[in-house]
């Protein structure tokens, strides 16, 4: 009896913990995309199409670190945290006054991100250089605990940020562009880090590992990794995921199969980890072309319930997502894509790649759509999706002479000198914003920006959709038309997220600017948050 007393306790307080979130939400920016369901839209009108044009910066963080800075913020009860890839940081929502920051040094290896943080139950969850995730008291940033998912001597490590819901912590580790290297997705214990399940993208037996056809020592099974957030419905507790390439990237010989689940989107049982659903939207990948954000899930207009996913192959998919509970009669059966439509430039797509010359393809193998995916105005039934264009040029090597080795990248290029290709010089990359019917996934109007849209794409109650690019512009679109109505030169490349929450009773936006990066050739500043707001 006193038993089953403690569990009830235990779950009306996770309960209340998650009516708070959702009452929160409102005023508050609590996850990564917004919502639990990745949909990034604001219920905030304060901001419209008419006074935007008075929409003014009222203060800004600046970190005084040059670094990959493509975090998520997210705001709780007027605190906005972020982090940097060592650090974790806490100010005020209003003022951008510094309330305390946390380092952890990690190791100095890979492209140096970290993309954000989760909130649950007073306590923050980030991820790290060396493949662990934190957990820090949100109120002093002092250490909770620390575990570890990953091995980074082999190359894993995770960048991503975690989705905390019902006391678990979901993440999982980055490095499948690397020898060997395979994606896990985890749960762990919010309260001490334990882990409470395990799903292997690329499963060691069954019919998924079947489709793995030229496994070897010297061929490994490579890839699958996750370096993005997640999306989870709370009403049905099933987790999305999207999932990355198989590697070697670009030698579809040593990959001949569908190599199951990379370049996929999952639905797992949140509580579980088992599969329900997957669908694999690029197959036979050879162009690094992974499923890449979390998908939004969407109830549209037309009462269809999609996962929206976009990925470095330059498409939007509406998922058909009605048939995944967790009593789908089927677990683990494919997923139907209702439709899939372009959003940048895409040539030479099915083109084999040479050992002789390279082969130029669009979107290259910086994509696409990249760490932040589509966001959805429900009034509007519209999703906007951010892009990228900017083709690469890719050489391969002979698959019989092919070799990798342990904590290496194994992308299978013949040329040493640019592993993953050679990006067009820079006065050819551009990018778009695209806006598209939800129920038929029709393009509404697009945006031709003069330079890549990596930056996350926030709608709001206001009629206006909010984002950047990477010459540092802060930019508000009408969200029915396209056309741009405000605009603020940052100089300070926008490559993070941008939110829209309230504080003191007013909305404001707060941006992540100053990305500094070495694969792409932008100005190179300190990474700042930015906030914005009406005239009081």
């Amino acid at each position: 009896m006193r038993t089953t007393n403690l569990f009830s306790i235990v779950a009306i307080l996770g309960l209340l913990a998650q009516k708070g979130l959702a009452q929160s939400q409102s005023a508050d920016w609590p996850v990564y995309g917004g919502d639990l369901s990745a949909t990034r839209f604001s219920p905030l009108a304060e901001i419209t199409k008419t006074n935007v044009t008075s929409l003014r910066q009222t203060c800004a963080y600046d970190t005084d670190e040059s670094t990959s800075f493509q975090t998520g913020p997210i705001v709780f009860e007027d605190v906005l945290f972020f982090t940097t890839y060592n650090t974790t940081f806490a100010i005020d929502a209003s003022s951008c006054a510094l309330k305390w920051k946390y380092s952890r040094p990690g190791p100095p290896l890979g492209l140096g991100v970290n993309r954000g943080i989760a909130f649950a139950g007073g306590k923050l969850f980030r991820g790290t250089g060396d493949a662990r995730i934190v957990a820090l008291e949100a109120s002093t940033g002092k250490p909770v605990w620390d575990v570890s998912i990953g091995d980074p001597q082999k190359g894993e490590s995770v960048p991503l940020a975690p989705l905390a819901w019902n006391g678990m912590v979901f993440a999982g580790n980055a490095g499948g562009d690397i020898f060997g290297v395979t994606g896990r997705i985890y749960a762990l214990s919010a309260d001490d880090g334990h882990q409470l399940w395990q799903f292997h993208v690329v499963p060691d037996s069954g019919p998924a590992r079947a489709t793995w056809k030229t496994i070897s020592e010297q061929n490994p099974a490579t890839g699958g990794a996750t370096w993005t957030t997640y999306s989870l419905d709370p009403d049905t507790g099933v987790l999305w995921v999207s999932t990355g390439n198989v590697a070697p990237d670009f030698l579809l010989a040593l990959h001949p199969g569908d190599n199951l689940y990379t370049t996929s989107v999952l639905a797992l049982d949140a509580k579980t980890g088992a599969l329900l659903g997957y669908v694999q939207p690029v197959k036979k990948d050879f162009h690094d072309w992974d499923m890449t954000a979390a998908p939004a899930l969407i109830r549209t207009r037309g009462g269809r319930l999609l996962a929206a996913a976009a990925g470095k192959d330059g498409m939007l998919y509406g998922i058909d997502r009605s048939s995944v509970t967790l009593s789908t009669k089927i677990p683990g059966a494919p997923l139907k894509i209702v439709y899939a439509t372009p959003v940048t430039t895409r040539t030479n797509v099915k083109t084999p790649l040479s050992t002789t010359t390279a082969t130029r393809f669009c979107p290259g193998t910086q994509g696409g759509t990249e760490w932040n995916g589509p966001a959805f105005h429900p009034s509007l039934n519209l999703l906007f999706v951010n892009s990228i264009d900017w083709c690469t040029a890719v050489k391969i090597a002979s698959p019989a002479a092919a070799t990798g080795k342990p904590g290496a990248a194994w992308p299978g290029s013949g040329d040493p000198e640019h592993p993953f290709g050679r990006n067009d010089p820079q006065e050819k990359w551009a990018g778009w914003l695209t806006a598209v019917d939800a129920d038929s996934g029709r393009v509404r109007w697009k945006y031709k920006s003069p330079t890549p849209m990596v930056a996350a794409v926030t709608p709001t109650a206001g009629g206006l959709v909010f984002t950047g690019d990477l010459n540092g512009d802060v930019l508000a679109f009408d969200a029915q038309t396209g056309s741009i109505v405000w605009r603020d030169a940052t100089a300070a490349p926008v490559g993070g997220g941008v939110i829209s929450y309230r504080t003191a009773g007013h909305q404001r936006i707060a941006v992540a600017a100053g990305m500094s990066s070495r694969v792409w050739p932008v100005k190179k500043t300190t990474a700042r948050v930015l906030i914005y707001s009406l005239p009081e």
